[in-house]
């Protein structure tokens, strides 16, 4: 029975209800009884017998693809890209296939991060215990001793992990445009110290037991209220994907709980140590993520989003948020956004450092001018 079939039966169930809650009495019975039948027929465990096994390859040599000398993904026996609907009518088996496919990406790209860009995996919380939940990101052999510039490097929300800008972008297109391997080789030939952020593995997830319920708290030094904002979007974001979940996945039974990987939070620090911050496209909201007066100031300074527009590269776009200054990325598409800007951002961090270089000259020039007309 295909899942078609199974959305047929429903379909014609609900017809018959309404139908029958049209007539009298003896009709009203007839639906009465209708509704126990739907009540009891599990369309989960239906779905399951339904559709193939979500076993899927954890190699692209299992799946039959590989890179080609342009970063392209193809298949390796036809060199066609990636073909998403491999079965016709089962689109969930399909997406979770793209999503196993998606798992091997993220992976691969990880051993670029270490073997083509050279850059050192590091666990984080530097001084976790051994059975605390653990991060990672990457760094270049010079991040913490660069005496000049050091390039921090940030992916956007959703199942993007480190070194990654779109994992469509990845599959469909090229690594060029989907992955931060462009800027990090770029950054490392202009003198920059890098460093390759993972915060979509904030937390993990793990199998919810009665000893597990209390460590719904990430053990840091935020303020209660703050936990408990972080929480309630947690649960919320939760709510949802679990909802799209049983849709997706139904042979998923287990119920999961996140402990969380400490973090901890710097403003001062980075207000004075921060020259300056590209955004590409982002969705942040000043309003909603309450930042402060003092924030909102120090991104007008210092912060630049380019933006998915129609307009030509760098053509200045209004904003109705008072955050910081907009400009076009040169392309309508969100995805696209930080590859189509890279030699923009670049020079806009070449004229902030020069910028913030000047100043500190001529402050430094000042304070040794007093400091003579002191000592006079």
């Amino acid at each position: 029975m295909s899942i078609s079939i199974i959305s047929l039966i429903w379909l014609t169930l609900w017809i018959n209800m309404a139908q029958l809650q049209q007539g009298g009495p003896d009709e009203k019975e007839k639906t009465t009884a209708l509704k126990d039948l739907l009540s009891r027929i599990d369309l989960d465990e239906l779905m399951k017998k339904d559709e193939p096994p979500l076993e899927f390859p954890d190699t692209l040599e299992g799946f039959e693809y590989a890179f080609n000398e342009k970063g392209q993904l193809r298949h390796i026996a036809t060199g066609e890209p990636f073909v998403f609907n491999a079965r016709e009518d089962l689109h969930r088996w399909n997406q979770k296939r793209y999503e196993a496919l998606g798992e091997i990406i993220t992976k691969y790209v990880y051993e670029l991060l270490e073997k083509d860009c050279k850059l050192k995996k590091v666990s984080l919380p530097v001084d976790a215990t051994e059975s605390e939940p653990k991060n990672f990101i990457f760094m270049s052999e010079d991040a913490m001793t660069n005496p000049d510039k050091l390039m921090i490097l940030i992916h956007g929300s959703g199942v993007v992990r480190a070194g990654q800008w779109a994992r469509r972008l990845i599959i469909n297109e090229d690594l060029d445009s989907g992955t931060q391997i462009p800027y990090i080789k770029r950054a490392m030939d202009e003198g920059y110290g890098v460093i390759v952020l993972n915060p979509n593995e904030n937390y993990i997830e793990v199998e919810k037991t009665k000893s597990q319920m209390h460590l719904y708290s990430d053990g840091s030094d935020e303020p209660a209220e703050k936990r408990e904002r972080k929480d309630k979007t947690f649960k919320e974001a939760k709510k949802r994907r679990d909802f799209y979940e049983k849709y997706r996945n139904p042979q998923k039974e287990k119920e999961m709980v996140p402990l969380y990987i400490r973090m901890i939070q710097r403003e001062a620090d980075v207000k004075n140590k921060v020259t300056a911050v590209a955004l590409t496209d982002s969705v942040h909201n000043v309003w909603h993520q309450e930042a402060g007066k003092t924030i909102r100031e120090w991104m007008r300074e210092n912060c630049c989003n380019w933006v998915s527009s129609s307009e030509p590269l760098d053509t200045s776009v209004e904003s109705m948020l008072p955050d910081c200054p907009r400009v076009s990325a040169g392309t309508e598409r969100h995805e696209l956004t930080s590859w189509k800007s890279l030699p923009s951002i670049f020079k806009f961090f070449t004229e902030a450092s020069e910028a913030k270089n000047s100043s500190l000259k001529a402050a430094l020039t000042r304070r040794s001018h007093r400091i003579k007309h002191e000592e006079i």
